[in-house]
């Protein structure tokens, strides 16, 4: 089977088909990440850049790791401080990477658009790996195999994705994926921090109040509150939205179940969960982190071959 783009743009782009073929492909990477020799030369002789226009820490790493998992050849640019204009930065990085011959391009960039503009005028793969306040579809994807390692299947399951809705491009590549899927979701946060259109442009529950949503669901997807995103006071203090919004033990402890508490990081400890949730038996946090390796080099596994063919 194959994929149905030669790029991963974004969630939206893609098939109910694609996603299983992803996950699928994933679980068989961390079968291989599990042996002693971790390494694979299923990607020898790409070439691979990763293209950083915005900080990373954890998506930069997770990606290089892949790439070395697979053995192929990666170059970095260290593009995240570039002060020039959007249009002269990108055409300038389309001329750069069509003299080098790369075969991809994982990409970060602050503006919403930019890995779908360098996907038409290269050749290479394009990956998305987060653009502006659109889309993170490897986040997505990992966390839909972290859902599917501790629940078995996403169809039926119910998701709250809690925070910053709003800022949030995990947020709308998660609700991509999980309607696809045939997950039903719900969306949580003060009013200020989710859309107006999102519940009736993806069929999706809207709730303000956070037991009543954590009654509800199998999974709690904590986002980060994105305070350099935000341009003007959306709610009254870090402090009150924890006391309103953070996940606290002794809100978990008013359940009549045990939820599984997922979040993407960086982690603001004390504001949208406490430290003594991340770090519980029911946080499988350091498992995304893990399995992010995985889904990632199942991308770059599945549009190498769609390369060649």
């Amino acid at each position: 089977m194959q994929l149905s783009s030669k790029h991963l743009l974004g969630i939206r782009q893609l098939t109910a088909q694609d996603i299983q073929l992803i996950l699928d492909t994933a679980s068989q990477f961390k079968e291989v990440l599990q042996r002693p020799i971790k390494k694979v030369p299923s990607l020898r002789d790409v070439t691979i850049v990763n293209l950083f226009y915005e900080n990373s820490t954890r998506t930069r790493i997770s990606f290089e790791l892949a790439e070395k998992r697979l053995s192929a050849d990666t170059v970095n640019f260290a593009v995240s401080g570039s002060s020039v204009s959007k249009g002269e930065s990108l055409l300038d990085t389309v001329n750069n990477i069509l003299s080098m011959k790369v075969d991809m391009v994982v990409m970060r960039h602050s503006a919403t658009g930019a890995p779908h503009f360098l996907s038409k005028h290269i050749q290479a793969s394009i990956i998305n790996a987060g653009d502006g306040i659109n889309e993170h579809p490897t986040q997505a994807l990992l966390d839909a195999f972290s859902i599917t390692e501790k629940l078995q299947s996403l169809r039926g399951k119910k998701i709250a994705i809690v925070g910053d809705i709003m800022h949030s491009r995990v947020a709308l590549s998660n609700i991509y994926l999980l309607r696809k899927m045939e997950a039903e979701v719900m969306v949580v946060g003060p009013p200020t921090l989710i859309p107006k259109y999102l519940q009736e442009a993806f069929d999706i529950r809207v709730e303000y109040n956070l037991l009543k949503a954590l009654q509800w669901c199998d999974v709690a997807n904590v986002l980060r509150i994105q305070l350099e995103r935000q341009n003007q006071v959306l709610f009254s203090s870090l402090r009150e939205y924890n006391l309103a919004y953070g996940i606290k033990k002794s809100v978990l402890a008013q359940l009549k179940k045990e939820i599984v508490i997922m979040h993407p990081g960086p982690i603001n400890r004390g504001v949208e969960i406490d430290s003594d949730v991340a770090d519980s038996q029911q946080s499988v946090i350091l498992q995304q982190v893990e399995n992010g390796v995985a889904v990632r080099m199942a991308v770059l596994y599945l549009l190498a071959g769609q390369r060649e063919s």
